[in-house]
């Protein structure tokens, strides 16, 4: 990480993303199905973040030797914290490939192990982008570091009440904080919002997902 801020020169973005058609398909997705299969919020993010790194390439991929090189798939690392302390960075392959269902399985199977000490060395490596959402953890916004070779870390907060205004009228609606962390050398800020942009659409359209 020291390296990381050193060497990287990050640039910053976030944007607020109106949760309401996500939380409520996911609500009414929910009370079909038994608790063991139900889908955690989480899942709507990682399944986002995948498919808008799909949609902007340049984000997703690695800076090797003074150049970027474009990932051969999405692999997403997500950062989870350990029972004891720390942080690692395990990666679900070929994320933007995987159903909704197919994701939230591999993630708690994945999770459930890192916790435990049984992942295998290949299961932490070769991540081309990584999420981490501090929500369950009460942060509202997180500002992550890029994970070298990696050129960009996106991040949510917890999904929160606030006041929001659509078509002139006032509501409350739930929300989340989405964060991007980049490598200017690999990026800009254009290509940066773009990724954001898709991410907010795609979560506007959670059947989709």
């Amino acid at each position: 990480m020291a390296r990381s801020k050193r060497e990287i020169p990050h640039y910053y973005l976030g944007t607020t993303i109106d949760m309401s058609a996500a939380t409520a398909w996911l609500w009414a997705r929910n009370r079909e199905l038994p608790v063991a299969k139900r889908l955690l919020p989480a899942a709507l993010l990682l399944r986002a973040s995948a498919l808008a790194a799909r949609e902007v390439p340049e984000l997703n991929g690695h800076w090797l030797d003074d150049a970027f090189v474009q990932g051969d798939g999405v692999h997403l690392g997500i950062v989870t914290a350990l029972r004891g302390g720390g942080l690692m960075t395990p990666t679900l392959r070929g994320a933007d490939d995987l159903s909704l269902d197919e994701l939230m399985a591999a993630l708690k199977e994945m999770l459930v192990r890192a916790r435990t000490g049984r992942l295998r060395g290949s299961e932490l490596a070769d991540a081309t982008i990584t999420v981490t959402d501090l929500g369950d953890q009460g942060v509202e916004s997180v500002t992550g570091v890029i994970f070298p070779p990696q050129v960009a870390l996106i991040g949510f907060g917890k999904i929160v009440q606030r006041p929001w205004a659509v078509e002139g009228l006032l509501g409350v609606r739930p929300v989340v904080t989405a964060t991007l962390a980049a490598d200017h050398r690999a990026s800009d800020g254009h290509t940066g919002a773009r990724l954001l942009e898709a991410v907010d659409r795609l979560l506007q359209s959670p059947e989709e997902l």
